[in-house]
Order: structure tokens, then sequence, then C-alpha cells
């Protein structure tokens, strides 16, 4: 769980230490923009801003079930959040699971990327593609539908 939190609250505190310097300098309109672009960038890189995670056996259940696309993500993955910007509205009708929270999904993603933790790596129909073009996940789930 704090590892997940880990890269936003660097930001906040980078932000917060430079911003008390910039103000203590006597540039306040500096400080405040500079706290506020460090709390944009944490607040993109947090938990936050993806649909609840749930656990891999639960998200291919459901993929399963339904047809849908499950995603495993990481928080401070740069690809993850453009796939996640990129779907938009869409993005909540994917099953996501943090790979930091649940180890086997972790270790599905393992499997499937030589040993690495790559994300996004997005399985439709039971078939993992590793960092894969937004369009193409679009298409995906607009097929799933």
């Amino acid at each position: 769980m704090t590892r997940a939190w880990l890269f936003p609250m660097l930001f906040v505190l980078g932000g917060s230490a430079v911003a008390a310097s910039l103000f203590a300098k006597g540039s306040p309109g500096a400080a405040v923009t500079l706290l506020l672009v460090f709390a944009l960038l944490a607040g993109l890189n947090s938990p936050l801003v993806f649909p609840r995670s749930i656990p891999a056996a639960e998200a291919e259940r459901r993929s399963a079930a339904d047809g849908r696309p499950v995603v495993y993500w990481r928080p401070g993955c740069t690809y993850c959040l453009r796939l996640r910007m990129r779907l938009g509205r869409r993005a909540r009708r994917l099953y996501w699971v943090d790979i930091w929270r649940d180890p086997a999904g972790a270790a599905a993603v393992r499997a499937v990327a030589d040993g690495n933790e790559t994300v996004p790596t997005v399985v439709v129909a039971g078939q993992p593609h590793v960092n894969p073009d937004p369009a193409w996940v679009r298409d995906q789930l607009s097929r799933s539908a």
C-alpha cells in the first residue's frame, strides 16, 4: 500500500520544499504555481486516477464471464497513465489489477513478460499483450461490449 503512494508523496514533499524556498526568497506567486504543478503531478501518479483495482483471480473470472479485457498496471507507470487517459470513461469497463497490491497479478505479468513486471499488460480473450497501443485497447473494448 505504501509503495503505491511513494511517487505522489515524493512529488508533494519535493514541491513543498522548493515552494518554501521560493516563498522565503520573496516569490510567493512562483511558489504557489510550482506547488500546484507538483500537486497535479502527484495526483496523476496516484492510484486515485485509476478505476478501483480488483484481485487478479476476480478479474480473470469476470473477464471469462463477460469478455472484457483485464489490465495489469502499477502506480507511477507513465505508460499505464497514458492508457488510462486515452481510454477516458471507457476505462471503467475494463478490469484493473494493481500488481503492487496483488502478488498473483504481478506473477501473471512476469509469466508473460520474460520475468519482468512490464505494464500495462492487457489480457484480451486469454491472450496477453504487453504495452499495447491505447487505440487497439479501445477497439478490443468495443468488440467485447
